[in-house]
């Protein structure tokens, strides 16, 4: 539990640095001279070179750990930040981000598999996952007015270097406070069995090699996160764009701690976890697709009731989304199941910010939001497999916590 304690502080400390950025960014590129389009390919480059990394963390992960990829991604980072205070055309904001998405790539594989392994059972691994959402959430809630107010008072330059220090020292410490988990958790009776695979037993009580991953995988879910991550991308590239002087960035802000005081408000009903994670991934993703159709649609609404109620689905869907991952996949191969989970993300955020640009002169982009959910929510379609090995009052037996 003291790993999974500080694992929640420097994440938190990473999320604050990260989520500090977002009224920033846009309004430092149109300072920079950069266009709306080319806006958009900096925000969308950020997240297609996360691909490369999802794809060596998702097997690096599972064979070396957690703790050394967490540490060098976050003083990675904090490097770049520093870098990226220095900049002084478009270009070499889109060079610095580009390299900076390849290094987080591999900081959400490596946390998240290390909270997955730290969990007892399907139960505690859902609380675990809540409260990952919890302490991103609570950082994202005070990190974009903290970030606003920096660039309105100290400017861009000293207020992404300043972010870039608390990143690599965070990178330091989490060398010596977290503690890694065995990338395989093996009893001496199986010792003898191939990698990768796990004792079962069958019906007659006998046992039988299971595969690393449930035959029939259904791999429509991973349009789910690519789905989220497109509309959150267009969410976070439009909202900015209403102006670039100091009242405006307070105000963006402020609108980006109000999706975070909702996410909150979900976040803390915990015994959400009990319930199935595929209804929970349904209903919010819902809820969602109607916000950005209101927003789209310019319904009489205040601008803050849309963004609380879509901080309120985002808090319902992201715990219930890796719950549901988890539930879907095995133990040895949470690494990989992350590592597909944040490609699907990097996907998505790369799509939505480079379509909202090219097509915001013709029509809302949150019309993209809206069919991009509805897409996702359609490839859904209930399975009996949706349902196996989740049972809300037995707790199922995972690998013990090291």
């Amino acid at each position: 539990m003291k790993t999974a304690i500080w694992l929640y502080l420097f994440l938190f400390v990473a999320f604050f640095d990260l989520h500090a950025q977002y009224p920033m960014l846009t309004p430092f590129a149109v300072s920079l001279g950069a266009a709306p389009s080319f806006i958009g390919l900096v925000m969308g480059i950020y997240s297609l070179t996360h691909l490369p990394g999802n794809l060596i963390a998702g097997v690096a992960v599972d064979r070396f750990g957690s703790r050394l990829f967490i540490s060098a991604s976050l003083v990675g980072a904090g490097i770049l930040l520093i870098f990226q205070s220095r900049v002084t055309d478009p270009w070499q904001l889109l060079y610095v981000r580009s390299i900076s998405g390849f290094v987080l790539a591999f900081l959400s594989p490596a946390c998240m598999s290390l909270l997955a392994k730290l969990a007892k059972d399907h139960i505690h691994q859902g609380k675990l996952m809540a409260g990952n959402g919890l302490v991103h959430t609570i950082a994202s809630v005070v990190s974009p007015a903290a970030g606003a107010y920096l660039a309105a008072t100290i400017g861009f330059g000293r207020s992404f270097a300043m972010l870039g220090w608390v990143l690599l020292l965070t990178g330091i410490f989490a060398l010596w406070f977290i503690k890694d988990m065995p990338p395989a958790l093996v009893s001496p009776s199986d010792a003898k069995l191939p990698k990768g695979a796990s004792p079962q037993l069958s019906p007659k009580g006998t046992e039988s090699k299971a595969e690393p991953v449930a035959p029939g995988f259904p791999w429509t879910v991973f349009s789910l996160p690519i789905g989220l991550a497109c509309a959150q991308g267009i969410l976070a590239f439009e909202l900015p764009l209403r102006g670039s002087d100091a009242a405006t960035i307070m105000s963006t802000g402020i609108l980006f701690s109000i999706i975070s005081l909702g996410a909150l408000v979900t976040l803390g009903l915990l015994f959400l976890n009990r319930y199935l994670p595929y209804k929970r991934t349904v209903f919010g993703v819902l809820l969602l697709a109607v916000c950005y159709y209101g927003l789209a649609s310019g319904w009489p609404l205040p601008l803050s009731a849309l963004l609380f109620a879509i901080g309120m689905a985002k808090g319902v869907i992201f715990p219930a989304m890796t719950s549901f991952l988890l539930q879907l996949s095995g133990p040895t191969r949470y690494g990989r199941t992350f590592s597909l989970l944040s490609i699907s993300l990097s996907i998505g955020s790369f799509l939505g910010p480079i379509t909202a640009g090219a097509v915001r002169e013709y029509f809302s982009p949150y019309f993209l939001s809206f069919l991009a959910l509805m897409i996702a929510l359609a490839l859904l379609f209930p399975r009996s497999t949706y349902k196996e090995n989740w049972h809300a009052n037995a707790r199922s037996e995972l690998p013990p916590a090291a």
